[in-house]
């Protein structure tokens, strides 16, 4: 197994959507699918059901998402060790969910100008860690969302963005035009697994313990209300899915986008990459 070709599935499960997954990865979908069966014939398992309703993992890929995120994090631990010790002009990004942010765009190319002869490496972190990786030595910098512990890093806040209540569309909470936490309570929240970050898990759990299913990838959390009817917060500016409607909450402060990094005196690409940020998003 190439691990191209494990980022491919590890992509597509977590999109749980070919189309989703393609865009992500910055291809088309044709060749996304010809790789996933390649990849399915040489294992000699289905990892995906395929239906009219959608795209759910089979036994076998939940087994193989576990095994492939824990190589693909290898992959990228041996990448930052070697390129250290060679001396190269290399940054590691570590971004968390918005790497589609027109934003991001404008931070991508403004940074290229000011480092043509740079080579900056993208790790797209899940919601099990908003440091993206920076506390383990897997990032240089990262472009993520707080609240995290933030001990040992600096962070500078770049925008903050309103939240809602995910909700599935046919639920009757879904046509009020604005919700409080405690219109939710008593509702079952997805959540992430144990060990995330306290501060990151409270904040996304309306600082209540809740009860509910383990997810780890944004669109885990879309299919957690989706197919259990669960509640969870997301972001007002993202269009939700078909099936699914999101509520202001009028009493929950703004999810914040910041940029972090290992506290003390950065390396050049780093400072140079917070200054960048800072004019792509305050500018």
């Amino acid at each position: 197994m190439e691990l191209r070709t494990l980022r491919y599935f590890v992509a597509v499960a977590e999109e749980l959507h070919f189309g989703r997954a393609a865009a992500r990865l910055h291809m088309s979908q044709p060749p996304l699918s010809r790789a996933i069966k390649q990849l399915e014939a040489g294992l000699g398992a289905s990892l995906f059901d395929r239906s009219s309703a959608g795209v759910t993992l089979t036994p076998a890929g939940a087994v193989l998402l576990d095994e492939a995120r824990a190589l693909l994090d290898r992959a990228d631990r041996a990448r930052v060790r070697v390129a250290a010790a060679a001396g190269a002009a290399v940054l590691t990004v570590g971004i968390l969910g918005d790497s589609a942010d027109p934003r991001v765009t404008r931070l991508a190319g403004a940074y290229r100008r000011r480092h043509p002869r740079a080579e900056i490496r993208v790790r797209e972190a899940d919601l099990t860690d908003p440091t993206c990786g920076l506390r383990a030595g897997l990032v240089d910098v990262a472009l993520t969302r707080g609240p995290f512990d933030e001990t040992g890093l600096s962070v500078r806040e770049l925008r903050a963005d309103p939240v809602g209540a995910l909700l599935r569309a046919d639920d009757q909470l879904a046509r009020r035009d604005s919700l409080k936490l405690a219109d939710l309570a008593g509702r079952r929240w997805f959540l992430f697994p144990e060990g995330t970050d306290p501060l990151w898990q409270s904040y996304w759990n309306g600082g209540e313990r809740r009860e509910g299913p383990v997810v780890r990838a944004v669109q885990e959390c879309r299919q957690a209300v989706l197919w259990n009817g669960t509640v969870g917060m997301a972001l007002l500016d993202h269009e939700p899915v078909e099936g699914l409607a999101v509520v202001p909450l009028s009493d929950m402060p703004p999810s914040r986008v910041v940029v972090a990094w290992n506290r003390g005196d950065p390396h050049p690409l780093v400072r140079s990459f917070i200054e960048a940020a800072t004019d792509a998003y305050l500018g």
